[in-house]
């Protein structure tokens, strides 16, 4: 893939909806400056095969010019949550290629509140296997300044619709 971006110009779509408490609610992406350089230089395997992109919680502001790996923005207090520990949801990323376009797809991640669970403004996407930058940072979702904050028994749940990236 490294060989085939050198001479293209790509263009980069990212898409999530989130359910919250059976609401949709739509945030914008913001890509991480250093993912950029990251992914045109192979640091970042897609494929199902390849690395563990996982999402996690975060009330921390990020820096997008500054933040790279994911000890620079921290992740919210996990013990009352159900389905995922520390690190997160594991999106289950697949690679497909279509006519010279390329899809990133996931499974969507729910997020289970065993008590109150936030509060958390941010979904942070990062490369859990890539250890050069290690836990390299992706991109985030913002919820905006009111974030979200869980009772027991509710979800969050990380919709990725069809895609989570296309390259093109």
């Amino acid at each position: 893939m490294k060989r085939l971006l050198s001479g293209f110009l790509a263009v980069l779509v990212l898409a999530m909806v989130v359910l919250f408490a059976g609401q949709a609610q739509a945030a914008s992406f913001v890509k991480f400056y250093d993912a950029v350089e990251q992914m045109f230089s192979a640091k970042h395997d897609f494929t199902a095969s390849g690395h563990v992109i996982k999402v996690y919680l975060s009330n921390a502001a990020p820096d997008q010019a500054a933040d790279t790996i994911k000890t620079d923005l921290a992740e919210i207090t996990m013990t009352n949550e159900s389905n995922h520990g520390a690190g997160g949801c594991d999106i289950q990323n697949t690679l497909s290629e279509t006519t010279g376009t390329a899809t990133v797809a996931g499974t969507d991640c729910v997020f289970l509140a065993s008590g109150t669970l936030g509060p958390f403004r941010y979904v942070v996407l990062y490369n859990d296997t890539q250890t050069s930058p290690a836990d390299a940072l992706l991109g985030y979702w913002d919820y905006g300044a009111a974030g979200v904050t869980l009772n027991a028994a509710e979800t969050f749940t990380v919709d990725f619709s069809t895609s989570i990236l296309t390259l093109q």
